[in-house]
């Protein structure tokens, strides 16, 4: 359990911060970057639950709750060691991937193929799925580029990739269920 007495304690007055395991390292580290990322997701989140209701919020309730566990794995680096660890941590399951893509499926199953790309808007509600859509893309090349660097769960990377397309899905449902997308018109203001 997380116990937190005193919110500030001065050992990132350096610029370092510790991981999951305890190692200090840069706070522009790619490790740090991919994490701190997940966190801005999790707020754009927190703000697209100001507007959502029903199984959309309880939708994103259990997103922001992933996102923690993700944040978690992300900030625990040395996965080969997670055997001679004091307690198991916690890494994203190909289970939580699975259960975005079931979502996602049923989410397309009720959309109209696109013929265009989209803009981003429409429903408040809509709006904020793109945000938070386009922040979990950023989250994604991070993890991605410190996979290239670190050992990163594969399901980490997993998730954010099918994250990024719950949102783009979530918000077309926002939309009328796709009918009130706003659609780019190419070359139409020159």
């Amino acid at each position: 359990m997380v116990v937190l007495n005193k919110i500030y304690t001065k050992t990132g007055d350096a610029g370092e911060t510790a991981l999951g395991n305890g190692a200090r390292v840069a706070k522009h580290s790619a490790r740090v970057n991919a994490y701190g990322t997940v966190d801005e997701v999790n707020a754009t989140v927190g703000l697209a639950r100001q507007v959502s209701s029903g199984d959309v919020d309880e939708a994103l309730a259990r997103i922001q709750n992933d996102l923690f566990d993700l944040g978690a794995d992300l900030c625990r680096p040395d996965m080969e060691k997670d055997a001679d660890a004091e307690y198991a941590p916690l890494r994203v399951s190909d289970g939580q991937v699975a259960r975005l893509e079931a979502e996602i499926d049923a989410m397309t199953g009720v959309l109209e193929p696109l013929r265009s790309f989209i803009l981003p808007g429409g429903s408040a509600l809509a709006a904020q799925m793109h945000l938070c859509r386009t922040v979990s893309r950023r989250a994604e090349r991070l993890a991605v580029e410190l996979a290239t660097m670190e050992s990163v769960n594969p399901a980490a990377v997993k998730y954010l990739n099918r994250l990024s397309d719950w949102f783009f899905c979530a918000g077309r449902m926002a939309n009328n269920d796709g009918k009130d997308d706003v659609l780019w018109v190419p070359g139409a203001n020159r």
